[in-house]
């Protein structure tokens, strides 16, 4: 049994999975760590325990010791050049975002086309993994509410409001919003062009702000709410049979 953990910037993702398959998941606020001990109690002292923390060392702090009386440790997984039949070109391997290679990992555990692996959260992340498992590059830019966000702190007459999308907007609620909506959704799509010459290729989109850029795109997409926790399962699975 492994308990998987995605330390995010603004929530904890957890997962059991059961070596075949996620049997539940959830996720919580920092401040909520406490109900992760009933996941945990009832996990058997000897549980592996596969992670990702983005959150700082604080987060992973705090963590440790709501597992901790229960014998169970996490083990925190850093991004690396080569893993889990995953390549990595970054030109510093370990500069990519542990988060960002876990997601990359799962997706090609997933699709074996290529893949664009898109994480829309806080930021919003872009990533391209071509057909034989090669990680080429990718982007990050603010996710969707940090877009309309800054727009509300740094201009005087354009407040954070509740808007929706609009074709052709005529009320500026509607255009932030549709603004917002088309740059997340653009980016996204310039980036599918360098696959879609490849009748497999698609994206693979997560996070919390996944199902409402999903109906903006016009590129083949599917919904994959536990990329990250994917990824985690696959490298828990090959650390267990890697010898010593």
């Amino acid at each position: 049994m492994m308990l998987l953990l995605d330390a995010g910037n603004t929530r904890l993702k957890w997962a059991i999975h059961d070596g075949a398959a996620i049997r539940d998941s959830g996720a919580l606020d920092y401040g909520e760590l406490d109900e992760l001990r009933r996941t945990a109690a009832a996990l058997a002292p000897a549980s592996q325990v596969v992670g990702v923390n983005v959150a700082g060392q604080g987060s992973a702090d705090a963590i440790a010791a709501v597992l901790e009386p229960f014998g169970l440790v996490p083990e925190w997984n850093l991004s690396c050049r080569d893993q889990c039949g995953v390549r990595n070109s970054y030109e510093q391997a370990g500069q990519l975002g542990a988060d960002r290679w876990a997601a990359l990992i799962g997706a090609r555990a997933l699709h074996r086309g290529p893949v664009v692996v898109v994480m829309a959260g806080t930021a919003t992340t872009v990533d391209l993994l071509d057909e034989t498992g090669v990680f080429l590059g990718g982007l990050i830019f603010p996710g969707f509410d940090l877009m309309r966000g800054s727009l509300a702190r740094n201009t005087a007459q354009l407040p954070y409001a509740d808007g929706s999308y609009a074709a052709q907007p005529r009320r500026t609620a509607d255009a932030i919003f549709s603004g917002c909506l088309h740059a997340q959704a653009g980016a996204v799509e310039r980036l599918f062009a360098q696959f879609a010459i490849h009748p497999a290729a698609k994206c693979l989109v997560g996070g919390g702000g996944a199902e409402l850029l999903l109906g903006a795109l016009s590129v083949p997409r599917e919904f994959q709410p536990h990329l990250v926790l994917h990824g985690l399962a696959r490298i828990g699975l090959e650390s267990r049979q890697s010898p010593g």
